[in-house]
């Protein structure tokens, strides 16, 4: 399998960085995971968004969707098959807002024809998602909004899990466990007044807990803000996770196999 990353910003860019945004590939099948705020010209280094074999988001929040509709206005003027969709996985109600960003900034009055460019499906968390070679099973995170962890396998390679936004309490370890790569947010500052059951986010350290509670191989540490130093974050969550940690920056390329 690979992951490329297409950003790691949290809620708004940072310079020359994009929002969530990860290409995930195996053998032949290309998967965007996420397309976030100023994700979409680093998906275009990578691959050709004609013919990726779908793109699943794991919530409603801009920072981790936003990029779908300049997608979508790069797909209607530059279509490689006049009636190819491309296939577009929503998190549950996911359809009711997409439906209301198209209308928002459109004059179609149920924004069908806006989105006509994708095939529009709305998963179902409890249920395996195929997309050509990769598996997608999804976990409830804690967050602001609903918001679905990933774990994406192969059935060969080492699996992929990505943490989306979650908060400490989601308790996701189990799910992540013997997980290849680790893909954690790191967003909180530590200085949180938020309850632990309920705060949205994870802090470095927490990440870092995820990654070695789950054993993985390597964590590669996201949504962070510039202005909380990078460089920082990844030496907290290196203090509780002996692996390789690795800033999700754009361009990082990861490669692995069965172990």
């Amino acid at each position: 399998m690979q992951l490329t990353i297409l950003g790691g910003s949290a809620a708004a860019p940072n310079p020359g960085q994009g929002c969530s945004g990860y290409l995930v590939e195996s053998g032949t099948t290309r998967v965007v995971v996420d397309l976030g705020s100023g994700t979409f010209p680093e998906l275009r280094r990578h691959a050709d968004y004609r013919l990726l074999d779908s793109v699943v988001l794991s919530h409603g929040h801009l920072d981790h969707l936003l990029d779908v509709l300049t997608l979508r206005y790069a797909l209607a003027h530059n279509p490689i098959e006049a009636d190819r969709q491309l296939p577009l996985w929503l998190p549950p109600g996911g359809l009711g807002l997409l439906d209301r960003l198209a209308q928002a900034i459109t004059d179609d009055p149920d924004g069908g024809e806006f989105l006509s460019v994708f095939e529009v499906n709305q998963y179902e968390p409890d249920e395996l998602l195929r997309i050509g070679e990769l598996e997608f099973r999804f976990f409830p995170t804690v967050h602001y909004v609903p918001c679905w962890a990933m774990r994406i396998s192969n059935g060969v390679d080492g699996d992929l899990f990505y943490s989306a936004d979650t908060g400490p309490a989601a308790n996701l370890a189990a799910a992540a466990r013997g997980s290849q790569i680790v893909v954690a947010e790191g967003t909180d500052r530590g200085t949180s007044a938020e309850p632990h059951e309920s705060r949205g986010h994870m802090t470095p350290a927490e990440a870092g807990a995820l990654a070695r509670d789950a054993g993985a191989g390597v964590l590669v540490l996201s949504h962070l803000w510039v202005e909380d130093d990078p460089f920082r974050a990844t030496r907290e969550a290196s203090q509780v996770f002996s692996g390789p940690v690795q800033l999700a920056t754009p361009g990082l390329r990861l490669n692995w196999e069965a172990n």
